[in-house]
């Protein structure tokens, strides 16, 4: 078998780099939504609508964007299913509840262009999960009437679940 000249070269550097040991703070701990709370939150989301005699669309996305939980409501319009899962990830990607990104978007020059990011949703509704003033993820209601009935959907099943965040 050959080996070339840079190839031997190149092996003590591999080899080296292999053997590299993580050290405790490069490993990255964060806090994240769970199912079981993701659950709680949808559960107290519907029945914050229903208590107002409405029906709709919830969903939970943990820190990274990845969709952890849904619940829809019977006889609730299909865009609203991912209506819902949108305004979470806008939520939780810009850290903002989205009806105040909307109105921004409305009424700033520089937050126009968000109207333009596909993944961006700019509907009331979504609102970020804060843990010890971190993001931990995102609910977005969508189909109960509204952004304002949403967003207020949305804040009730926080404040019950979640009453010790601070922003």
């Amino acid at each position: 078998m050959r080996t070339s000249l840079s190839n031997l070269l190149l092996m003590p550097l591999a080899m080296s780099s292999a053997l590299a040991v993580a050290s405790a703070d490069q490993v990255v701990q964060r806090n994240d939504v769970s199912l079981a709370i993701a659950n709680d939150l949808l559960n107290a989301a519907l029945a914050a609508c229903h208590a107002d005699g409405r029906t709709g669309v919830a969903a939970i996305v943990d820190r990274g964007g990845n969709l952890v939980a849904l619940q829809r409501d019977d006889n609730v319009g299909p865009h609203n299913t991912l209506a819902a899962q949108r305004k979470a990830y806008t939520a939780l990607s810009t850290k903002t509840p989205t009806r105040l990104l909307a109105e921004r978007a409305r009424s700033t020059p520089d937050a126009e262009n968000l109207n333009t990011l596909h993944e961006l949703l700019l509907l009331g509704g979504g609102v970020p999960l804060l843990f010890e003033g971190q993001v931990i993820g995102a609910i977005g209601v969508a189909g109960a009437g509204g952004a304002a009935t949403d967003e207020g959907c949305a804040l009730a099943a926080i404040n019950k679940i979640l009453p010790t965040v601070k922003n």
